[in-house]
Formats: structure tokens, C-alpha cells, sequence
């Protein structure tokens, strides 16, 4: 009897899911925003870099899959050494180990085709992605990984379950929900629905310490095409003054919008 657990045990660790989560490094929303060199280049000076919001709902369902269901988690950013501090934090939060591709991710087709040789490499059943980022809100990412991965892709997932090598996802549709069955290995594009925002973690201190002892691997990328580039970056057009029109005056607020917001 205590030779079948202890073999039970080691089959159970041996068949747990693996999952990588992908992090993409992205400027808090509070920033503020400003572009150099003709506005060709995005200033970072002065700004605070975050885990994406979408990413993040996705490392805490990863979590859940760990403390629930014995997974393993990985992490895995394209980007230059000034991310690793937001990498360090998805291992403070948890994550198990970590991926670096050294190389400045310029292009969604590019960071798919690193993530997709990690992939590879790693053997992954579940792969966690953003349905995008907020800093170029592209939504590439996802969908060209998973064609070039040829794996089963539920974007906009909103809720995951997974029993076994069955996977249950919902996402969002116009004017509504779909349910989907499907099986794994899987990438989901996440965002926010996948757990509660009460849910998502702040790093700890056992954490952050724990964090500094786990493996952060550097990798160098391997060679891949970019399909796009940024040509030149523009802020939205500042908001005109405002008019006040008082209530009793009907007659000059529809001038108002007839002739000068032409919305009527």
C-alpha cells in the first residue's frame, strides 16, 4: 500500500499541467504620455511599467490552476533587461519560473514567433495570453501563436475550466456569451471576466523574497520576420472648451447643436 501512493503521487506530478502565461510589459494607464524624435519614438522617461491588466487576469486564473490542480506555471515576456522587474513581480504573485527573450518587441508578429519557439521548447498544455495589450492594443498576439503553434484558440475568454485534457471556456460575443468545449493543448486570448478583480494578487513579502531565488532565463531571440512598423505616434486631439447654456434657453442650445456640433 505505501509503495502504490508513492507512485501515485509521482504519476500525479508527472501528468499536471503546463501552463505559460505570456506578459507583456505595458505603461500604467495613469502615465503620462509623450513621443520624441518627431514623434517617431515613445518617451519612457518619467513612466511606470506594469503587467498588462489582461495578462494579469490570466496569472491569476494560472494560479488557480496551480493551487488547485497541481499545475506548473511559467512566465514569459519579449523585451529588454528594463522588464525584468515586472517579470520578477508575475514570479512574486507566484509563477514558478520565467523566460526573457532579449529583444524589443517592435512588432506583434515578431513577439508571437519568439513566444511560439519558448512554446515549443516547453511543451505547454495551456497557454495564457492577453486578448491584447493596452500600450498598441494590436490583438495579434494570440491568434497568429496559435496558428503557429496549430493549437486549439478561444480569444476574448472570459471563463476557463479545465478537467483533465478537457477544457471549458466562455468568451464574449456581440450581445452575448458563448460556451465552448474544446480540448488541450489550448491558448485562450484572457482578459477581464477570467477571475474577479478582488481576485487578482499583490505581491507579498514571502513572495518578493521567494522571487529573487527563482530562474529568470535570458534567451536570445531566434530569427523571425516583422510585418509592421510604427511610422509615427499622434495624441488625441485635445477637448474643446465647454459652453454652458442655460435651462430656459431651448432655442440657442439647439442652434448650438445644429450648427456648431452638428449632431442634429
Amino acid at each position: 500500500m505505501v509503495i502504490f501512493t508513492q507512485f501515485y503521487f509521482k504519476r500525479l506530478k508527472i501528468e499536471s499541467m503546463k501552463i505559460l502565461v505570456c506578459i507583456s510589459n505595458v505603461p500604467d494607464t495613469t502615465s503620462k504620455i509623450n513621443f520624441t524624435e518627431g514623434d517617431t519614438k515613445f518617451d519612457t522617461n518619467g513612466v511606470q511599467f506594469v503587467i498588462n491588466p489582461n495578462d494579469e487576469f490570466g496569472l491569476t486564473r494560472a494560479m488557480w490552476f496551480k493551487e488547485k490542480q497541481g499545475a506548473t506555471v511559467h512566465v514569459a515576456s519579449v523585451g529588454t533587461a528594463t522588464t525584468e522587474p515586472t517579470i520578477r513581480k508575475a514570479l512574486a504573485i507566484g509563477a514558478d519560473e520565467a523566460i526573457r527573450v532579449n529583444a524589443e518587441p517592435t512588432d506583434g508578429f515578431f513577439v508571437a514567433q519568439q513566444l511560439a519557439s519558448i512554446a515549443k521548447d516547453g511543451a505547454y498544455d495551456l497557454i495564457i495570453a492577453g486578448r491584447e495589450s493596452i500600450d498598441y492594443n494590436g490583438g495579434m498576439v494570440p491568434g497568429i501563436l496559435s496558428t503557429l503553434l496549430d493549437m486549439n484558440f478561444v480569444n476574448t475568454c472570459i471563463s476557463l475550466e479545465v478537467d483533465g485534457t478537457n477544457a471549458t471556456a466562455q468568451r464574449e460575443i456581440d450581445g452575448g456569451k458563448e460556451t465552448i468545449s474544446t480540448t488541450l493543448p489550448l491558448i485562450i486570448g484572457g482578459q477581464k471576466g477570467l477571475v474577479e478583480e478582488s481576485d487578482l494578487r499583490i505581491p507579498n513579502m514571502r513572495g518578493i523574497m521567494m522571487a529573487r531565488k527563482k530562474q529568470l532565463n535570458v534567451v536570445e531571440p531566434v530569427a523571425a520576420d516583422k510585418a509592421t512598423m510604427d511610422v509615427k505616434f499622434e495624441k488625441p486631439a485635445a477637448k474643446g472648451a465647454v459652453k454652458l447654456v442655460d435651462a430656459d434657453k431651448v432655442d440657442e442650445l439647439i442652434s448650438l447643436l445644429h450648427n456648431e456640433a452638428k449632431v442634429i
